[in-house]
This record gives structure tokens, sequence and C-alpha cells, in this order.
């Protein structure tokens, strides 16, 4: 544990914010987390969480760090009737129109919408005897020395009316306000440049609609989720939530977007990659609307190769690098920040440009794995190196053989779990067993039945 320090002040309740209070509870005094929306017993969609009511996924690597941070959260979750199982074992997954082969990875998947995980979390977090949250209380900006070298706090105000703005001191400031983060604006107030951006356009949306069915689909897994390609762009995310009703995420990107009037909601169900999907859905009991979520683009603001930078002042999650969140990386991305965050300030007062260096390399692999995905899209705008144009080539290969080799399937889900890194896909085992399977595939000398098990192609 570091020197404790006297007050650290958190801008976002969200998971990002969460998670670094976690962290920031074993170094500061007092942690202060400031939230827009009301938080506690919430355990609904919330305004500042745009996305929260589709579909959330948390890849393995945050699922683990979450129990470490918290342990015994995963059995409170369980013990709550969230639904859990493995991550290739117990998910149907459709890759370019053909199911994965299962494989049993040992790595856990937690059927919990994104409003009730945040909420198990919050609570541990409340739980902390030095955090205390601010709630529904608007964030206004930040304050500096008068030099502008250093941070001192952040002036909010509370949402009553006639509420005045206060100045909140701190000795640190962490921006975990997400995809909205307005710390590039003030960094400009300041007198600091910007960071550059890399932006890969993919005008994706969510719609998403809930139901009670009358049959069940699922059997022993806890989703079905046919991924979009290139091939069919249009992908789904159909878990079985705790309450056990079933919550149905369409997907579709460059402006194909999925519908919201029911007719047409169904119509475009019809035309996924798993067929299942609209058999359980086309008789069973809507519990609500559809609703749509809009995301335009992916966005990596580049921090790291600024020269200058106020001390005491950092931004973490979204703020940083927000994730097409088809791939479901930003809420472990955020949790292998607040990691790193930790870890920096075990080794003294906390350097701006520092921790982006560090963070730097958290966000390649899964920005590669993102950013070099949606590229694969020929609608998508952004620069194909010929690093991006093998990637897919080898990606396209592998999903062909995880359909017959629970091996490959396996492999790839450890990288897309944020486990492994992306040379272990690489590994020479891996890649005969990827050339040999695709051929295979190619062939049509194996297949994979409706239970999951191998078979000879007719």
């Amino acid at each position: 544990m570091g020197n404790v320090r006297n007050r650290a002040l958190v801008l976002g309740g969200g998971m990002a914010g969460l998670l670094t209070a976690r962290v920031l509870s074993e170094s500061y005094a007092e942690v202060v987390v400031v939230d827009r929306d009301a938080l506690a017993g919430v355990r609904e969609p919330r305004r500042g969480v745009p996305h929260g009511r589709h579909a959330h996924a948390l890849l393995a690597r945050g699922q683990q760090i979450l129990e470490e941070l918290f342990p015994g959260l995963e059995r409170e979750l369980v013990d709550s009737g969230i639904p859990a199982g493995d991550l290739a074992g117990n998910l149907r997954w459709y890759f370019n129109g053909r199911r994965l082969a299962p494989a049993k990875t040992g790595l856990t998947s937690v059927s919990a919408t994104r409003p009730v995980l945040e909420a198990h979390v919050r609570a541990r977090v409340s739980a902390l005897p030095n955090v205390r949250f601010l709630e529904e209380h608007a964030i206004r900006g930040i304050e500096s020395t008068p030099d502008r070298s250093r941070v001192v706090g952040a002036t909010v105000q509370a949402a009553a009316e006639g509420s005045a703005a206060e100045l909140i001191e701190a000795d640190l400031v962490v921006d975990a306000t997400g995809r909205g983060s307005r710390a590039t604006v003030w960094l400009e107030e300041l007198g600091y440049a910007r960071p550059a951006e890399e932006r890969i356009k993919v005008d994706l949306a969510y719609t998403t609609r809930h139901y009670r069915l009358d049959s069940d689909p699922y059997g022993t897994d806890l989703s079905i989720n046919p991924v979009a390609s290139p091939a069919n762009p249009r992908g789904a995310f159909f878990p079985k939530l705790a309450d056990g009703s079933s919550q149905l995420s369409l997907t579709g990107i460059l402006g194909d977007h999925p519908p919201t009037d029911p007719d047409g909601f169904l119509a475009f169900v019809k035309t996924l990659a798993a067929p299942e999907i609209y058999e359980a859905v086309r008789t069973a009991e809507p519990l609500d609307d559809p609703v749509t979520f809009r995301y335009p683009a992916s966005v990596r603001r580049r921090y790291e190769k600024l020269t200058r930078f106020p001390e005491a002042l950092l931004v973490i999650g979204d703020g940083v690098c927000s994730f097409n969140p088809v791939y479901g990386q930003g809420m472990t991305v955020a949790a292998l920040e607040a990691y790193a965050l930790r870890d920096h300030l075990r080794d003294g007062d906390p350097r701006p440009l520092a921790f982006f260096r560090a963070i730097s390399p958290i966000i390649d692999s899964p920005w590669e794995i993102s950013a070099g995905g949606d590229l694969g899209f020929p609608g998508v705008e952004g620069p194909r190196t010929l690093k991006v144009r093998m990637g897919n080539a080898f990606m396209a290969k592998l999903h062909a053989a995880a359909t017959i080799d629970p091996v490959v399937t396996e492999a790839f889900f450890r990288v897309a779990g944020l486990v492994d890194p992306m040379p272990a896909l690489m590994r020479p085992s891996v890649v005969l067993r990827v050339l040999r399977g695709a051929k295979r595939v190619a062939a049509g000398q194996s297949i994979v039945d409706d239970q999951g098990s191998l078979g000879r192609a007719a």
C-alpha cells in the first residue's frame, strides 16, 4: 500500500468510476464519487449510462479482476439468481454465420444486466469506510492553481432547484465520466493541447426488447450470440436473465439499424444467423417496446503522446478509449486500467503522463481486436494496414476452424476475453490447427450438429 493521501475525487459513478474509487481507497484517506444520477439502490437503466438497457458483457479478465477486488462477488451474483457458466461452453456463438464448437475454457461468464452488475459493485464500494457518493450533482468543470500547472478540485452543482455551485478540493481528480468526457475541453481551457484522436466510424445501433418465452431455445446455454460479420452485418445477443425473462439486443452497423416497430424488429430477427432466436421470440410475450441506442464511432484519445499535462488530473475508462460495444471490452479495459492505477500509486504520487503511458499497452490489444475487426467491414472508414488485412484474413480462417475444433474456440476466447495476449493465437500449435481446420471446413468435411458434437458432413 502506498502512502495515504488526503482526498481523491472521482468524476462519474459508472463501472470505471467505481473500480477507480475501489483502488483509490487504498491510497487516499477519503474518496468522493460524484455523479449526476441517483445511484443508491438503483438497479434499473439510468440516464448517465444510455447503453445500460442493452446487452452487456464483462469479459473473462474483467470477471477475474472484479473477483480479486471484491472477493466473493461472483458467488454473490450467482446466489442472487444470476445465471453463470463457461464463456465458450455455456454461450452459443455464431461467427460468419456458423456456430463455433463449444469448449470448456474455465473462464466464467455471469449473465447480469449492466445495471444489476453495477448495483452489486456499487454496494461493495459504498461499504468502504473512506468512500462517499455525491449523487445527483452535475460536474461543472475543474479548478486549477493560478499558474494552471495543477488541478486542485472540481466544481459541482446539486440538481435541486436553487442549488449553488461548489468547489470540492482534492489532491487528485480522476475523470471517469465516460464517452462524453469533457477532459479535452478542460485541457484546452487551461492552455494545454488536446490529445490526438483515432476514430473508426461504425454507425452502430443496438435495439433491445425483453420477452417472456413460451419455449426453451437455450438448453444448457446462457445466451445465443450470432456475431455480425461482413457476410451478414446483422448480429444479436440473446441472454436469459435472472428473473426468467430473455433480453434480445439486435445490432446493425453502417446505418442498417434494427427497427423499433415490432413488425420491423421481428423481421430483422428473422435475418439473423441463429434461426432459433426467431423461432423463440415470434410466439413469445413481449415485455416492453424496442428501444434503440446509437454509437457513431470508436474513439481512442492518445493522451500518452502529449508532452504537457496538468498535475493531479487523470482520465480513465471510455474517456481515454471508447470501444465498439459489440466486443464487450469497455468494462474489462476499465478494470485493467484501475489495476494499472493501483500499481502506479504504489510507486509514488500520480504522474499523469506516466500513467497514460502505462495504460496505452493495455488498450493496444483490445483496440486491435475491435478496430481491426470493424475494418473487416468494407463500408467502415479507416486505415487498412497490411497488419489489419492479414489479421482479418487469419481471423476468418480461425473462426472457420473453430466450428469444428474446440481447442481453437478456447484459444480464441482466451484472447477475446483479454486473458491471453494476441500473440497467443500465433503459436505454431494454434496456427496449425487453424489452417488444418479451415481447410477441412472449406472442403465440407466436418460440421457441428445442433447438440454441439462433431459429425461428418453429408
